[in-house]
Parts: C-alpha cells; sequence; structure tokens
C-alpha cells in the first residue's frame, strides 16, 4: 500500500451538485460475496447445536472452523468497500455536501443498529441490551471520516492515518493495558474494546451496552479503503489499477505469513505447533477478530484486493447474483436478519418448545433460544442456502427499484 500510485482527490473534480451513482461492478461482486457469506455465520449463531466455539482448539472441527474462518472476511470487506464507495460518493458532491452526507449517514446507521439489527437480533421491544457491531462500526467510522473531509485533511494523510491507526493500534490491546487504565474506561470501550466478543458496559440496571466491533481499528481500516476508492474514478487507467491492488493483496498477505510465522507481531493469540497437522493449520490461521488484529486485518483485507483485481473483468451468472447482493447491501442486510429471527421464532414452535422456554437465562437478552434448540452443521447451511433463494427476490426488487428512481433517501439505503 502506497500513496505514490494514488491519486489526490482534487476540488475541481467535485461536482456542483450530487450526481448519477457509478456502480463499479468488482466491488459489487465483492460485496455480494461476503454478505452472502456473512449469512453462515449469523444462521451458526442461531441455529448451530450447542453454539460449539469454532476457534477452541480443543473442541473445533476443520468443517466448523472452516465455517468460522470464511466468515472472517466479511466485516473487513464491508469496511473496506464502505470506504472505496464513499471515496466515490464524494466525486458527486461538493466538498460541503460530502463531509455532512458522510456525518448523516453515519448517525443514520447506528441508529438502524440500535433500533432495528438490534430488535432483530435480541427480539426483546425493551431493548434490554445493544449490541454495537459491524454496523455501528461503519456508521462511526463514516463520521470520522466525515470529520477529516471537513477538515480537509489531503488523502495521503488520511491513508497514512489509516496504516498508522491499524498498523499500531495492536499496541493498546487489552492485555497489554494496566489494570484500569483506559481501555477499561467508557472510551476505552469505545475505541479499543475488550479481548474477546467486546465488552459490556452497564449504563443503568438491567441495561447495558455490548462494544462487540472496536470503533478505531475499523475506522483506520474505513481510512485505507477511502484513499484506495481514488484507483476507481472514471479517468483511471484499469490496467494500472489491477497491477496495484494485485501487488497490494500479495503484499499484504506477505506481512500476514511472515508475522504470523515468526510470531513477531500483530495478534495477541500466537501461532503454535499442535499434536496433529490439521489443528498446527488451524491455529497459524486463527487469528484475533475482536478487537481486529493487524494479522486478521491484513488476512482478510490482503485477499479482498485480490478478489477485486481479478474479478474486474469477470461476468457470468453467478457474478451477476453476486452482484445482485452487492448492490442493495444495507437491505440484504436488514431482510436477512428478520429472516434469520423469523425462522428461529418458526422453527422454536414447530420443534415444540414451549413459550416458558423463550426466556433463556444462559442467552441472556437473546430470545428463542432455549439449550437444547439447534441443528448440526449440515442443517445450519441448508437453511442458510434457502434463506439466500428467499432474498434473492425482495434484492431483485429493490436493485430495478433504486435503478428507475431518485428519491433524495435513496442515497442512505
Amino acid at each position: 500500500m502506497t500513496t505514490a500510485s494514488i491519486p489526490v482527490q482534487k476540488s475541481t473534480t467535485i461536482l456542483k451538485e450530487p450526481g448519477p451513482k457509478q456502480r463499479i461492478a468488482s466491488i459489487d461482486i465483492l460485496r455480494g460475496l461476503v454478505m452472502v457469506i456473512m449469512a453462515v455465520a449469523h444462521f451458526r449463531d442461531f441455529f448451530h447445536y450447542h453454539h460449539p466455539e469454532p476457534t477452541d482448539l480443543a473442541i473445533t472441527t476443520p468443517f466448523l472452523f472452516f465455517t468460522r474462518w470464511i466468515t472472517h472476511f466479511c466485516a473487513p470487506a464491508f469496511v473496506f468497500l464502505s470506504g472505496m464507495s464513499a471515496y466515490l460518493a464524494g466525486t458527486r458532491r461538493t466538498h460541503s455536501q460530502f463531509s455532512a452526507f458522510l456525518i448523516k449517514r453515519g448517525l443514520w446507521l447506528i441508529v438502524v443498529e440500535l433500533v432495528l439489527i438490534n430488535l432483530a437480533i435480541t427480539l426483546d421491544p425493551t431493548y434490554h441490551a445493544q449490541i454495537l457491531q459491524v454496523i455501528w462500526a461503519i456508521g462511526g467510522s463514516m463520521i470520522i471520516l466525515g470529520l477529516l473531509v471537513w477538515a480537509r485533511l489531503s488523502l495521503p494523510v488520511i491513508f497514512t492515518l489509516g496504516l498508522i491507526i491499524v498498523f499500531g493500534h495492536d499496541i493498546f490491546d487489552p492485555q497489554n493495558m494496566p489494570v484500569n487504565a483506559v481501555n477499561n474506561s467508557f472510551l476505552g470501550k469505545l475505541f479499543l474494546s475488550g479481548k474477546g466478543f467486546g465488552d459490556f458496559w452497564l449504563y443503568a440496571p438491567n441495561r447495558a451496552i455490548l462494544f462487540a466491533y472496536a470503533l478505531l481499528p475499523w475506522a483506520g481500516l474505513m481510512m485505507i479503503g477511502y484513499a484506495f476508492g481514488s484507483l476507481y474514478v472514471k479517468t483511471y487507467d484499469a490496467v494500472k489499477r489491477r497491477r496495484i491492488l494485485l501487488y497490494s493483496g500479495l503484499g499484504v498477505l506477505g506481512v500476514f505469513f511472515v508475522l504470523r510465522f515468526f510470531n513477531i507481531y500483530g495478534d495477541p493469540n500466537p501461532c503454535a505447533s499442535q499434536h496433529t497437522t490439521t489443528l498446527s493449520i488451524i491455529s497459524f490461521f486463527n487469528v484475533t477478530k475482536y478487537p481486529p488484529s493487524l494479522l486478521y486485518t491484513c488476512m482478510t483485507i490482503g485477499t479482498s484486493l485480490l478478489i477485486l483485481a481479478f474479478t474486474e473483468n469477470v461476468k457470468n451468472k453467478f457474478t451477476s447474483i453476486l452482484f445482485l447482493y452487492g448492490n442493495v447491501p444495507f437491505f440484504y442486510y436488514l431482510c436477512h436478519w428478520y429472516l434469520v429471527r423469523f425462522s428461529t421464532i418458526a422453527i422454536f414452535f414447530i420443534s415444540g418448545f414451549k413459550t416458558n422456554q423463550i426466556i433463556n437465562p444462559h442467552q441472556g437478552p437473546i430470545l428463542f433460544q432455549p439449550d437444547e434448540f439447534g441443528f448440526s452443521l449440515g442443517g445450519v447451511y441448508l437453511i442458510w442456502f434457502c434463506v439466500i433463494l428467499i432474498l434473492y427476490f425482495p434484492c431483485r426488487w429493490d436493485s430495478k427499484y433504486k435503478q428507475t428512481h431518485t428519491q433524495w433517501g435513496l442515497s442512505y439505503l
């Protein structure tokens, strides 16, 4: 990743009024791919019998770990591509319009996370718990990016700041900080989070917020994606763009393999030789997502850059389906959560569970999750495949609607 080949966004390229949205096929294909894979993780969370931990080397299996590992690529690619799309959105707006758009859209996404997505996850209309996940991370990162744009920081400065955050935030991992240090404060939870699936902040009796996604490292990743978005302006040479994506992807993956092999830096969970070759390989790729370590980011973004490089001129039935999902990401994401949970309710009653089992103290605020609920991993994949097929038709409708309508609010969806 170098700033030399990334053009600086000049004021003369900013339109006085928002222009038509530019769709980049390779971006939508990658986004569609990671969104389809993402649904696997959410169906496994709610439907896998007994919820075994895929990254626990004492109990995991290759198939179980692979199911978790492929979903590691989703959130980083989603955030990175959001940064790229943000840059392209800026080419259709004035400077003041662009910074205001990023801040307002970021706030809107946080509201959606708190109200609509949390309701789908917990099915608790009283909102005893708020879980801040990837939409919160994207929204918060957009607000930060909007403030940087408002401050008129140049593209190379934003890119460099993103690199510093992504490469340096592992220094402040919670396990490296003293007890009661900044990482244990509210701001620490907000920007750094804790080891594992985030930290709870009890802000009132029986009311809590789970900071599942630490904001700072995700904001850094969006800044890097924002800089890469400049490769997709219409005047940029396509051959040069693919070459930059290819070499950047290989370079980032090279950083991952070198740092991981020697356990130098970049992940609080070092790899180690295990009693079988399979477990040793699993240990090598078992990197930390919460908060996202440098090696986790390199592994996922390096692969994403290669996919962008190789799919730019690929067009077939499969990529057309991915493109469809990828150009309606907000609609898809919201619909898939409600389909996940409506499926949970239906299968709960079909399986013979009673209303007194809706609340399970072992599951905290998550309703309709009794201890004996669920299927094998194969059953989870079957349900996932059926729901993905169902989503195709409403996503196709939404895509056609956006192509034929220009209401201002559609840019926020």
